[in-house]
């Protein structure tokens, strides 16, 4: 019988180099933790200076020979993308990309600053600019791996890949669905376009865990019942990242995969291929949003 997975029997990570979107709060966090604590050096993303510095000094308490740094990155921002990649290029090679920052219900319609729509534009459009503009990195290292955090909203049916810019109709958590189902498109073709390199991206969902991703929540009842529903009915980061830190680090990983948790528990045991939303696999599909993503954002995707 093949023995469970956890965060503990990750294999030495020392001489990787982890960048992590969205690594200062939440699952981001957790993940650059474990992957600190098993020797990876690792990249905290995020838009906020003072933020990153706590969290890199929390991980450094916790895991005292710790190599962590820091980037200021915001998504919403090609020229901020654009600046952080460079950064990252000119450092040397990249072994692995954990695309894990988000946004979801924003209660009313906003653009990034450079007017997409802000779910869509964040959770995807940023995360495709900042893999393509990471290529050389990725290349330079001998076994890169992109993981992309996605959701099982991803399966609703209003996050079909149309209206992207949700300009004919905006719904908060439509905007999210279409923007993870994005996410694992996204993962799928680029799979597709690295075959025969020994690259490898693999797109997971977290399962439900409270973690800043509920900031947008409206309402007094929303506030009020978020607290209640986090003990209640979600999961905690830790467990969360177990996905995200799996597909990281595994070597029996296949590129292209979609991997949730093993049970309703996030950390029940080896996470495990998760159902794909429709189409998400077809090629035509998978062409139509590279063809978009690039059109939009301005940034060519060489892989």
């Amino acid at each position: 019988m093949m023995a469970t997975w956890t965060p503990a029997t990750i294999s030495d990570q020392a001489g990787r180099v982890a960048l992590i979107t969205g690594g200062n709060s939440g699952i981001g966090r957790q993940t650059g933790r474990v992957l600190a604590g098993h020797g990876a050096r690792v990249v905290l993303a995020g838009r906020d200076p003072g933020k990153l510095a706590a969290a890199a000094d929390a991980i450094r308490a916790e895991v005292p020979a710790a190599e962590v740094d820091t980037l200021v990155l915001d998504l919403g921002n090609l020229k901020s993308v654009g600046a952080a990649a460079a950064r990252v290029v000119d450092a040397g090679p990249l072994d692995l990309l954990v695309n894990n920052a988000g946004v979801m219900n924003i209660a009313e319609r906003q653009t990034t600053a450079d007017g997409f729509e802000m779910t869509f534009g964040t959770n995807h459009l940023g995360h495709f600019a900042l893999a393509a503009q990471l290529m050389p990195a990725l290349r330079a290292a001998s076994a890169a791996r992109v993981v992309t955090v996605s959701a099982i909203a991803a399966r609703w049916r209003s996050g079909e890949l149309t209206d992207l810019m949700s300009e004919e109709k905006y719904r908060p958590m439509s905007a999210y669905a279409k923007s993870k189902r994005a996410n694992i498109v996204f993962t799928v073709e680029l799979a597709r376009r690295l075959a025969g390199t020994p690259m490898t991206t693999v797109a997971v969902h977290p399962g439900a865990a409270l973690t800043n991703l509920q900031q947008h929540s409206q309402g007094v009842a929303s506030r009020l019942l978020m607290p209640l529903l986090g003990r209640l009915a979600m999961g905690s980061p830790e467990g969360a990242a177990w996905p995200s830190l799996y597909a990281a680090t595994d070597p029996a990983v296949e590129s292209g995969a979609f991997l949730g948790p093993a049970g309703r528990r996030q950390d029940s045991g080896t996470p495990k291929p998760a159902r794909l939303p429709r189409d998400a696999d077809d090629r035509a599909t998978g062409t139509a949003l590279w063809r978009d993503s690039e059109r939009l954002t301005g940034v060519p995707f060489t892989v």
